[in-house]
C-alpha cells in the first residue's frame, strides 16, 4: 500500500523470493504493500531488470545489500547507467549509499562516476541508531531537471501522517 494516492504503479524487483515471503510472515505491517493492486512484483536480478526497461520509470529506489559479494555490482557505474537508462526524462534515482564515516572509499568514486552521465548527483544521509556509526547514506541522481536538495512541493496533509520527515528536515 502506498501512502500517497496518484501512483499508477509500483514495481518491486527482489532477487530472492524468500525475502518477500519472510517479510509477509514476520513483518506483516511492513509487507502490507504487496497486497496493493498497484504493486507488481518481479523476482529477478535488479541489474537485468533495469537493463530490460529503458525509459520506463519516473522514480527508482534501490534498497540494496551492502557492497559485498554479488551485491557489489549494485555499487558500480554499470548498474547506475542501467538505472539512468531506465528513467524517463525528469526522473530520480535514490539508492542505498553506505555510511559516509565508514565507506568514503566506496562513495566518492561512485559519485564521481555517476556525475559523468547523470544531470545531478547528490549524497544525502539520515541517522539510524542501529546502523554502524548511526548513519546511512543515499546517492540521489536525476535525469534532467534540478537536484533534490530542496523539496519540490510541500504536502502538509502527508506531513501529518509521517513520523519523521518534513520539508524542514529535508533541507
Amino acid at each position: 500500500r502506498t501512502r500517497k494516492e496518484g501512483y499508477e504503479k509500483v514495481v518491486i524487483c527482489e532477487i530472492d523470493k524468500d525475502v518477500i515471503e519472510k517479510s509477509k510472515e514476520y513483518l506483516p505491517s511492513l509487507a502490507v504493500g504487496y497486497e496493493d493492486p498497484r504493486v507488481e512484483v518481479k523476482v529477478m536480478d535488479g541489474n537485468v531488470f533495469m537493463a530490460d526497461n529503458p525509459g520506463h520509470f519516473d522514480v527508482i529506489i534501490t534498497d540494496s545489500s551492502d557492497p559485498i559479494g554479488p551485491a557489489a555490482a549494485l555499487f558500480e557505474a554499470p548498474f547506475y547507467r542501467n538505472m539512468y537508462a531506465a528513467l524517463r526524462e525528469g526522473g530520480v534515482i535514490c539508492t542505498q549509499g553506505e555510511c559516509m564515516w565508514l565507506h568514503v572509499d566506496i562513495i566518492k568514486p561512485l559519485v564521481e562516476k555517476v556525475k559523468e552521465f547523470a544531470t545531478t548527483v547528490e549524497y544525502a544521509y539520515t541517522t539510524i541508531p542501529t546502523y554502524p556509526s548511526g548513519q546511512i547514506g543515499f546517492v540521489i541522481a536525476t535525469k534532467g531537471g534540478e537536484g533534490c536538495k530542496a523539496p519540490k512541493r510541500k504536502d502538509e496533509e502527508m506531513e501529518k501522517v509521517l513520523k519523521y520527515y518534513n520539508t524542514e528536515i529535508h533541507q
